[in-house]
């Protein structure tokens, strides 16, 4: 059973400049293309950005499962309590994966094997890392599978996965996710095609499952709602790379990159009743053909002729925090003047904040 334990306040993983790249007809797509963040232990990180921009990619990434032989990690570093997994064999990552860091995934139907029952998953989930072996191996996995709520556990483990709901089958990836106690848990949308009242009820056993264990979550959504109500700090991620990153409550108080600006614009509210949604005009580029310098340049209201010439900085002058944007940078000299794109954010913001607030609201009722 999951035992509460006192843990350190430090860097558990530091990923710098990690890049992910694939091989196609069309040409070398950077899926990943120098990402860096880090979670500290206990703390939650929130990814958020659009499909296609390369949330899970990273995540995979770091588990070492990019699909080969088309993907490969092209360079970088990920330390894991000061170990680069990058240098590990697949053998090596092989014991890390499931009992140093587990992983949730999307859609649990497709992740679950439906020939086997849930107790033959979760028994082998337990021994094949030497947690428990035996008679005290089926315990365990049927006192992982109350830890996570599920009602009448021995008969869970008798049921295959086409037998539950996906409420159920999500908690079951929970319980084999958590079953050997992970330093680290990567949640990839692990809402994904639930309703709203199960979709509250999974993301607070996440919260009480990371109180009582002290693990560290990464939280990959697309939904500011959820981000709002988990996580402690966000990287917003666009194009394959992170264009702002900061605390939740900065980010909702003042959102500084123009795509971070738009995703908060297009969320409903109440203020906005009878009025159309704001919209992000275009798509995500395809990652064989991301745009030369500003990657968001092509979507952005605020571009001028330097953003399509020339690359932004991660962290400029101006900003307060990391933020890729020329907007920021005091040694772009012909940057549009301040107050126009300012008053314009200020305008909206006090919609954004009202729009985050009453997403959040919807999301934990």
């Amino acid at each position: 059973m999951i035992q509460s334990a006192p843990f350190p306040s430090q860097t558990l993983l530091q990923v710098e400049e990690l890049r992910t790249h694939f091989n196609t007809p069309r040409g070398v797509a950077r899926a990943v293309d120098g990402v860096s963040f880090q979670i500290e232990r206990g703390q939650t990180l929130a990814i958020v950005g659009e499909s296609g921009c390369g949330k899970s990619m990273t995540a995979l990434s770091l588990m070492g499962l990019v699909p080969e032989p088309a993907g490969y990690i092209e360079n970088g570093r990920v330390l894991f309590d000061e170990r680069d997994l990058l240098d590990l064999t697949w053998e090596q990552m092989r014991d890390i994966r499931g009992r140093d860091i587990a992983m949730i995934f999307q859609e649990p139907m497709t992740s679950l094997n439906p020939t086997f029952t849930i107790g033959t998953q979760l028994i082998e989930a337990i021994q094949i890392h030497g947690t428990a072996n035996g008679e005290e191996a089926r315990r365990r996995a049927e006192g992982m599978l109350a830890h996570v709520e599920l009602q009448n556990p021995a008969q869970v483990m008798r049921q295959y996965p086409h037998e539950l709901s996906g409420g159920m089958r999500q908690r079951v990836m929970i319980a084999i996710a958590l079953a050997n106690e992970p330093k680290l848990l990567i949640a990839d949308e692990p809402t994904t095609a639930l309703d709203v009242t199960v979709q509250a009820q999974i993301l607070n056993l996440i919260r009480r499952l990371q109180r009582e264990t002290g693990m560290s979550v990464l939280l990959i959504t697309h939904d500011l709602g959820i981000v709002a109500e988990m996580a402690d700090r966000v990287a917003v991620m666009y194009a394959g790379q992170i264009v702002e990153t900061t605390s939740v409550r900065d980010l909702f108080h003042r959102p500084l990159h123009p795509y971070t600006q738009g995703l908060f614009a297009s969320l409903p509210a109440r203020a906005r009743r009878g009025h159309d949604l704001a919209t992000l005009e275009g798509v995500v580029p395809e990652a064989v053909a991301w745009p030369p310098a500003c990657r968001f340049e092509p979507r952005c209201p605020f571009r001028w002729e330097t953003c399509a010439r020339v690359a932004p900085k991660f962290q400029p002058a101006e900003a307060p925090w990391p933020t890729r944007c020329h907007l920021y940078d005091p040694e772009i000299a012909d940057r549009p003047m301040r107050g126009t794109p300012r008053s314009q954010q200020q305008v909206a913001r006090d919609l954004e904040t009202a729009a985050a607030a009453a997403h959040t609201t919807e999301v934990a009722s």
